[in-house]
């Protein structure tokens, strides 16, 4: 069996997530989407229900009187906090392990996703609101394809390492060289076979912008951009993130200048506290 057949063996073992996610995820898209009909859909998964009352009601909300229905925690928190509650639920299963490969602690890849997923959700609100929802959940889940590839990276980091040091190699062409497939390209075909929209798809799979032609979209430079600047902040400095490609036209095309860079990343170190809020929660 090569690598990449054990990889697709092993994505076919995860436990995929929710059909409400994809189902919450079709119907924010749709232009007369209404808190009524995102209630409607998570009110049917009994789990989920539990899980985001048990979150509304938590201290990080502090609201002064107790949530009991999924009707009522869609109005009073509205559609977007209620979409980045799911997403972060279903998220931080398929997160939970240390990637070793990837030199990153338990938590430390949920960490730095969740900081990715709000920077881009920041960066969204000014350059295109409209596709907010969707920059936040593929900034999110953009390395989920990590879960699966860790432990080929493990095995295969003296190769990787080699590359990286010796040739020059970003440590993303390096495991493509080495395994066969990167973990943006495994990424695409895990949200794939989970049965996500054809464009979160695209979005993970481009989000380390290798195909510069990838550059002119606006949601993938987000995405890509969200992630350098979780780096710049120390988030997702593992193995991966000291052989990192960074393309300064993609600022460029956003109208963005270093010092607006430099803004995102002051603010954003302000609002670590919302981070870790959102770890104990979720």
């Amino acid at each position: 069996m090569t690598p990449i057949q054990e990889l697709i063996k092993e994505i076919r073992q995860l436990t995929p997530m929710s059909s409400v996610v994809n189902q919450i995820m079709e119907a924010v898209d749709e232009p007369g989407c209404s808190m009524e009909d995102i209630a409607n859909i998570v009110q049917y998964d009994p789990a989920m229900t539990a899980n985001i009352l048990r979150t509304c009601n938590s201290a990080y909300f502090g609201l002064p009187t107790p949530i009991e229905s999924i009707r009522d925690a869609v109005s009073i928190l509205g559609l977007d906090q209620i979409l980045e509650l799911v997403m972060l639920k279903a998220g931080s299963q398929a997160f939970a392990k240390p990637q070793k490969g990837y030199e990153q602690k338990q938590g430390m890849i949920w960490k730095s996703s969740v900081s990715s997923a709000l920077i881009a959700k920041e960066l969204a609100k000014k350059l295109c609101p409209d596709h907010r929802n969707t920059i936040f959940t593929a900034a999110l889940l953009k390395d989920i394809g990590k879960t699966v590839l860790d432990r080929f990276i493990a095995s295969s980091r003296e190769k990787i390492t080699a590359l990286v040091r010796d040739e020059g190699y970003s440590f993303r062409e390096a495991e493509k060289k080495v395994i066969g497939i990167d973990h943006a390209e495994l990424g695409a075909m895990i949200m794939k076979m989970w049965k996500f929209s054809p464009r979160m798809v695209k979005i993970i799979r481009h989000h380390h912008l290798s195909d510069p032609s990838m550059q002119q979209d606006p949601d993938i430079a987000i995405v890509y951009l969200s992630d350098c600047i979780c780096m710049m902040t120390g988030m997702g400095t593992g193995a991966d993130g000291l052989a990192y490609r960074f393309h300064d036209q993609v600022v460029e095309n956003m109208g963005l200048a270093s010092d607006d860079i430099m803004k995102i990343i002051a603010e954003f170190t302000q609002t670590m506290e919302q981070v870790e809020g959102l770890l104990q929660i979720v």
